[in-house]
């Protein structure tokens, strides 16, 4: 699959067969995420990667009882390293780029696994502090994003996309 046909069949998934991720599969959409582009190629993100069902049953509990993050048979945490980014660039690291960063790392785990036929959602709500409690998280990492990975259950309906007229100005 090509980048634009993994860009056009990207969805959000939400229900996951049981079928388990092989360690390969996993290792490739990592590999994926780490060639995202970082500011000063700080590359501050870190992944933790959950398949323990009571450690997931926990972050369904941080994410507000999103209960498919407890379905999927892989979780990844993915994670921003504060002082990585504060080392590089100060406070605008910490603040803005290890979230930039961390956020076109995602964006490469996602189309990798749609090209790997798998389905993910990417998750942004959730308690942060009750994340890094549950995988006693060291002070400085901070949790940005919980993507559930595995076979998808389901197919979403492309979602409406607002027109380039509506979004592009050329100057």
């Amino acid at each position: 699959m090509d980048v634009f046909e993994a860009i056009r069949a990207r969805r959000s998934v939400r229900r996951f067969m049981r079928e388990p991720i092989a360690p390969e599969v996993l290792e490739e959409l990592l590999s994926a995420a780490v060639l995202a582009p970082s500011a000063g190629n700080a590359q501050p993100w870190r992944f933790i990667v959950v398949r323990d069902p009571q450690l997931k049953e926990g972050l369904v509990a941080a994410a507000y009882g999103q209960s498919f993050l407890g379905e999927a048979p892989v979780v990844i945490v993915v994670c921003a390293d504060l002082e990585r980014a504060r080392r590089a660039y100060r406070e605008r690291g910490e603040t803005l780029y290890c979230l930039q960063d961390t956020a076109a790392a995602v964006q490469n785990l996602l189309l990798a696994a749609t090209a790997k036929g798998l389905g993910t959602c990417w998750v942004g709500a959730f308690d942060e502090g009750r994340v890094a409690e549950l995988l006693g998280l060291p002070r400085g990492l901070r949790p940005v994003a919980l993507i559930p990975v595995g076979r998808p259950a389901e197919s979403p309906r492309p979602r409406p996309r607002r027109p380039l007229s509506e979004v592009v100005e050329h100057r």
